[in-house]
């Protein structure tokens, strides 16, 4: 994580809230050091004096992760491994300040008893705020209407557009994750039918979110906007394939925030090529896309560099839910967001 990015996670407040638990810790001096400590996104520094420092490998916070009782990491962070956990007996927790834990925690954490905790579900807020805004903006196609206005001029709608608003139309979504589950709660908000998918969520859950559970391809088929939020597993891997995107109904919009492995982009590519279908795309695959994509191009296509997560004054909300699991732990409270082992296989 950049220095400037860990400024907005690590606010004032954040800072001196880490100052505090280090006194219930009882990390005083140089010992307050450890209190903290990581490398490339993790924070080792005087916590009591509001100073942190990155690092780029934990070989350079030897003494610092010897007294440490909690890593606080983000992204960036190198791999902890048995070798990490022997450099640090005293360890405790890693509390993670953003999103996805499984790039850099080895198994073996697990199995040593440190407890692990991510900031993902602070990190869903903004990701399923852009993704309700986008639902709004494809169901006005507001993307084709700002290119068609800029090249007529016509203060009218375009001429043959499907949908104009979202009112009555029916959204797929595809995950209840975290982000999905903050989706539904949202849609409620919106006069559409909602239909999901997710081999974890029952019927009667789907229920409770106003939505109907059903199979992906009635999903696709009944769907006149489909919103992507599964995890990427070996098992997801273009989950959303050709025939998927083939039984969209024509003038259909997909929306991904989630991982671009997530949909088969060339059969993706050619439905948009050919106007049949929408994209609004925060994430692709590759990433980012060659230049002379023609998906960079079309006026049916909406693509953003992977900005839907934290970023700027939204990513206080990564520090803040990272600081309280700390104060969690040192009030001897459980953590709110702590992951197990078993939760690898299913989550991003």
């Amino acid at each position: 994580m950049p220095a400037d990015t860990w400024s907005e996670v690590l606010t004032p407040a954040v800072r001196d809230r880490l100052a505090a638990v280090a006194e219930v810790l009882g990390l005083h001096d140089d010992a307050a050091e450890g209190a903290a400590g990581g490398a490339g996104g993790a924070v080792s520094g005087r916590v009591r004096e509001g100073v942190p420092r990155l690092e780029t490998s934990f070989a350079e916070v030897a003494e610092e992760l010897a007294a440490a009782e909690v890593l606080l990491t983000g992204w960036g962070c190198p791999r902890i491994t048995a070798e990490v956990l022997d450099a640090a007996p005293k360890l405790r927790a890693i509390v993670h300040a953003a999103g996805t834990i499984k790039t850099f925690v080895d198994p073996v954490v697990f199995e040593r008893g440190v407890e692990v905790s991510s900031a993902a579900a602070a990190n869903a807020v903004p990701v399923a705020e852009f993704t309700i805004a986008a639902i709004v903006l494809a169901g006005k196609r507001a993307f084709r209407h700002r290119d068609w206005f800029r090249t007529s001029g016509v203060k009218r709608p375009l001429p043959g557009a499907p949908i104009l608003g979202t009112l009555g139309t029916t959204v797929g979504v595809l995950g209840a994750s975290r982000i999905g589950r903050l989706v539904l709660e949202r849609l409620r908000g919106l006069d559409v039918d909602v239909l999901v998918n997710d081999p974890y969520l029952s019927p009667a859950e789907a229920a409770e979110f106003g939505a109907r559970w059903c199979e992906l391809p009635e999903l696709f088929a009944a769907s006149d906007i489909v919103s992507v939020h599964a995890p990427l597993l070996p098992e997801t891997e273009r989950l959303v394939s050709a025939e998927l995107l083939a039984a969209m109904p024509d003038g259909g919009v997909l929306i991904n925030t989630a991982r671009g492995g997530l949909v088969d982009h060339v059969a993706l590519e050619r439905e948009c090529v050919s106007g049949r279908l929408d994209a609004i795309l925060d994430v692709t695959d590759p990433e980012p896309l060659p230049f002379d994509s023609p998906m960079l191009q079309l006026p049916n296509v909406f693509i953003t560099p992977h900005l839907a997560g934290a970023m700027g004054n939204e990513s206080t909300r990564l520090g803040e839910a990272a600081v309280a699991e700390i104060e969690r732990l040192a009030a001897g409270r459980p953590l709110a967001h702590g992951i197990a082992r078993d939760d690898l296989g299913r989550i991003a």
